[in-house]
Formats: structure tokens, C-alpha cells, sequence
């Protein structure tokens, strides 16, 4: 499997307009409820509840909201971007640009660590971060995680 073959253009934003936490992962939600078949308020619930335990933003610029969800059966991805930056009670306390959200079915934990990590992988890449924070449009976003993707 790989990232771009989950990541639809549908669930890729390229200006979050929120710059709070709830409202980005509200974007997010919403932008991915589609492809999840699921409604973006109990994606949103879902996505708070994990934020309560500690943050997903891991520092560096990078925010992996994620959460395991009753009524898919399959991994569902979601991407989007902050030109400003976002507050986001990351790690190392800086705002965060690039949000890779992650949900899994509910009794997927090997599957959920494992795209976790592959997207892990990718961020520490720096051109990578900065191809993506520059790019001018969804397909190039697309574009650039297709090019540095291979198998998980």
C-alpha cells in the first residue's frame, strides 16, 4: 500500500482557513467524512477525544491528527496546509504548516502504526516538508507525496 494510493484529492486542502486546533481538525473532518462514509462530526469527536490524551502535532512544523473510528473498514488519509501556521500545543511549541490526518479501522492497531510511522518517514525528509508548504496547488501536492511515496 501506499500513501498516495489512499490519499484522495478530495481530502487534500491546500489553505486550512482555521487557525485554531478544533477548527483545522474540522477541516480535516470534513474534507475526509467522503471517503470515510462517515459523518465529519463523528470524525471530529473521534479526533478531540485523541487530542485529550496529548497533542499530534510532533514538532517541526508537523501535525498527524489521527484517531481509530467503528465505521470504516479501511485507512482513510487526509492532508492540509497552513501558510500562517497554526497553534496547535505542539511538542516543541512552535505553530504547525503540514497536517496529515490518519484514521484507521477500530481494530487495525499493526495498520495504524504502521502508516503512523511510513508518514513519519516521509516528514523527516526536509525538502519533502518544504516542497509541500510551497506547492501552488492540490495536484502538486498530490504530486510531490507521489513522488517520495513507496510501499508501507
Amino acid at each position: 500500500m501506499k500513501l498516495y494510493d489512499i490519499l484522495g484529492k478530495n481530502a487534500i486542502i491546500a489553505e486550512l482557513d482555521s487557525n485554531d486546533k478544533q477548527g483545522v481538525l474540522r477541516e480535516l473532518a470534513v474534507a475526509v467524512s467522503e471517503s470515510a462514509k462517515t459523518e465529519s462530526s463523528e470524525i471530529l469527536k473521534v479526533l478531540l477525544e485523541r487530542e485529550q490524551l496529548g497533542s499530534t502535532g510532533i514538532g517541526g512544523g508537523i501535525g498527524i491528527p489521527h484517531g481509530k473510528l467503528k465505521s470504516i473498514n479501511s485507512t482513510i488519509v487526509g492532508f492540509g496546509r497552513s501558510i500562517q501556521g497554526v497553534e496547535f500545543d505542539s511538542l516543541d511549541n512552535r505553530p504547525v504548516y503540514i497536517f496529515f490526518l490518519l484514521l484507521t479501522p477500530e481494530n487495525s492497531t499493526v495498520s495504524h502504526l504502521r502508516v503512523l510511522a511510513h508518514i513519519s518517514k516521509l516528514l523527516k525528509n526536509d525538502d519533502f516538508k518544504d516542497n509541500l508548504i510551497n506547492a501552488e496547488s492540490i495536484d502538486e501536492i498530490k504530486g510531490i507525496i507521489g513522488e517520495q511515496d513507496e510501499e508501507f
